[in-house]
């Protein structure tokens, strides 16, 4: 595997390394700097180099540039998700997971704001063009209810549908 990945607010690390290992060029962009500091430790330990960016992606831009992947689990910025997906390469990766409202059957917390609406990963990838590879709401064995979502960004430069030939009637 190649090319570049981006890691939004990836904790300590763990998916960043993860993508590191598979071969990945990983940026990982994050609030806490004890959790960046943790994932460029791992990152260490593992014998990967991942980029580490603080950054609150409540108020700041995600690192610039073109992304082969994209990875955000469990942190929601909706106003986030169409920059992701504009940033994405032609056939970009973008990886999403979220707990959803129905998770408040079992647990108090997080609280509604920090949850998707059922559908809601589904409509955003139609609405931005994005081609769904896997899409899945449900119960995870660690008991939570969550939504997730791969989508590809269709390749931009295809070459347009032309009406086939029809010979001419005699």
């Amino acid at each position: 595997m190649h090319g570049r990945a981006l890691d939004v607010a990836g904790g300590a690390g763990r998916h960043a390394v993860w993508l590191a290992r598979r071969g990945l060029d990983v940026t990982i962009v994050d609030v806490a700097e004890v959790g960046l500091d943790t994932a460029a430790r791992r990152a260490a330990e593992a014998g990967v180099e991942i980029r580490c960016i603080r950054a609150d992606l409540d108020h700041e831009d995600p690192p610039a540039g073109s992304w082969d992947v994209i990875l955000v689990h469990h942190f929601l910025c909706r106003a986030l998700w169409p920059e992701l997906a504009a940033a994405l390469t032609d056939n970009g990766i973008l990886m999403l997971c979220q707990p959803t409202l129905t998770n408040l059957e079992r647990h108090p917390s997080p609280g509604a704001r920090f949850l998707v609406q059922p559908g809601e990963f589904e409509s955003f990838a139609r609405d931005s063009g994005l081609t769904v590879i896997h899409l899945r709401e449900g119960w995870t064995a660690a008991g939570r209810h969550e939504a997730e979502l791969v989508a590809r960004r269709p390749a931009q430069n295809f070459a347009p549908v032309r009406e086939p030939f029809v010979p001419p009637s005699e």
